[in-house]
């Protein structure tokens, strides 16, 4: 693994939209997560492609281009995810990327991104949306900002711990009140640790599960199977897949050898309520008790010696762990303990 130098204050850092251009159409959280980012000390640039919806895959292709290209860029942040930025994969020169390697910011649709590094030997980091964690309403949830700050400006062992308080319920974009105000949130739950009581240690590899599932399907960027190891973690996306669908995702890489190289399983906590999906707390609560109950059978069918955590803040919810994608975590399931290592 090719690991970048971190920024520093004052280091500009590139905002792109790989996946769609939504701070076209959502400039309210996106200039808020702009001002958080210079809050940060850090100077943001954009890119053709940044505000813009209905680009192509090669215009997105050529922003990211252009942003590894420079060397007065010294990290890169998607602004959200999206669906198809599968097509924008083959158009990407994997030199460029070599020639200056630094830090990259996403998760959810930019699972492609990470993997697409990962697969080059470049670690990256999972989580950091400049729309969503960054232009958060009121403030960054201090879990996020305190992992964030430390993968953003440091080096060495940062210890992850359960949320303070967390929610998976959006606020209306559209709605000025959205940024008045910091969201309600349900108590802390803590994590559920299954498997040996052997600790483990290992890169990290994974991402949003439906994600993976279209890289496994198309095989591009993807290494042979025996090339992976270590700690798998996965997260689902805000279309809340069903148990079936998750334990049919699972299956296929259980099929493929794929579940059964790596020693341990984090699986964050889903999102069981959208705005297109608005149901009660119990119902919510039953869809997140399913898909940990899915995950750690599925799991346990063609890997029975790992250790699995379910409830990690590091997926769709708020808040959101950063991960170093590629980088080192540590577990000790008789203590319950994760450490990674930015």
């Amino acid at each position: 693994m090719i690991f970048a130098a971190k920024p520093k204050p004052g280091d500009k850092v590139a905002v792109v939209s790989p996946s769609g251009g939504l701070p076209e159409l959502f400039p309210a959280p996106y200039e808020l997560g702009l001002q958080r980012l210079r809050a940060l000390g850090l100077e943001p640039v954009e890119y053709p492609t940044t505000r813009r919806l209905s680009t192509s895959p090669v215009e997105r292709a050529a922003d990211l281009h252009a942003a590894w290209a420079d060397p007065s860029i010294r990290a890169v942040f998607a602004s959200i995810g999206g669906d198809d930025q599968i097509t924008v994969l083959k158009h990407l020169d994997p030199e460029i990327f070599r020639a200056d390697p630094k830090p990259f910011f996403g998760y959810s649709d930019n699972t492609n991104l990470l993997n697409f590094l990962y697969s080059l030997g470049i670690p990256a980091f999972h989580g950091g949306s400049v729309m969503v964690q960054l232009g958060r309403g009121g403030a960054i949830h201090p879990d996020t900002e305190k992992s964030l700050r430390a993968a953003l400006f440091s080096s060495g062992s940062f210890e992850l711990t359960p949320a303070i308080g967390w929610t998976d319920r959006d606020s209306d974009w559209a709605d000025p009140r959205t940024f008045e105000s910091s969201p309600d949130l349900f108590p802390a739950t803590g994590w559920q640790w299954s498997g040996p009581s052997t600790p483990v240690s290992g890169r990290l590899w994974g991402g949003c599960l439906e994600i993976l599932d279209w890289q496994l399907a198309v095989g591009r960027w993807m290494l042979p199977v025996d090339e992976y190891s270590g700690v798998l973690f996965l997260e689902t996306s805000e279309e809340l897949p069903t148990a079936p669908q998750v334990h049919r995702i699972l299956r296929n890489f259980g099929e493929r050898g794929l579940l059964q190289r790596f020693q341990a399983v984090l699986w964050a906590r889903p999102k069981g309520w959208s705005l297109d999906h608005q149901v009660t707390d119990e119902v919510a609560a039953a869809y997140t008790h399913d898909q940990y109950a899915t995950a750690r059978h599925t799991i346990a069918e063609y890997n029975p010696d790992a250790v699995v955590v379910t409830g990690l803040d590091i997926g769709h919810t708020d808040p959101q762990l950063i991960l170093p994608y590629g980088g080192r975590a540590d577990l000790d399931p008789a203590a319950e303990r994760i450490t990674v290592t930015y």
